[in-house]
């Protein structure tokens, strides 16, 4: 239960939201959320930390990831074909990747920023 804590979910999504403008920049967070293909991500990202701050931190929740997948869906396929390079293991992660459908079709996706 103190996994859905409303303070800690919501301290969690603002670290993240500082963390994501430090990386890249606070021009270009705010132009990644601002993009139009990625407009239901944003709002369900955003819809979600209000369900939190509004005490319904489990739907919330639900609501943020399905936003989170639409915004850093596209980066899985950079992600997968960073870990198959890996020394050592990569051929194992490679092998359990080329199993999962969604990510041997996004092999060559391109980063999200």
């Amino acid at each position: 239960m103190l996994f859905f804590d409303r303070a800690m979910l919501a301290m969690g999504n603002i670290l993240f939201l500082i963390g994501l403008t430090v990386i890249i920049g606070p021009r270009k967070t705010l132009v990644f959320f601002a993009r139009r293909q990625k407009a239901k991500g944003t709002a369900a990202f955003f819809i979600g930390l209000a369900l939190i701050l509004a005490r319904w931190p489990f739907i919330g929740f639900v609501v943020e990831l399905y936003g989170i997948a639409v915004l850093f869906g596209d980066f899985l396929g950079t992600a997968a074909s960073f870990a198959r390079r890996a020394p050592v293991v990569g051929p194992y992660i490679g092998a359990v990747l080329d199993r999962i459908p969604l990510l041997s079709q996004r092999r060559n996706a391109e980063l999200p920023v």
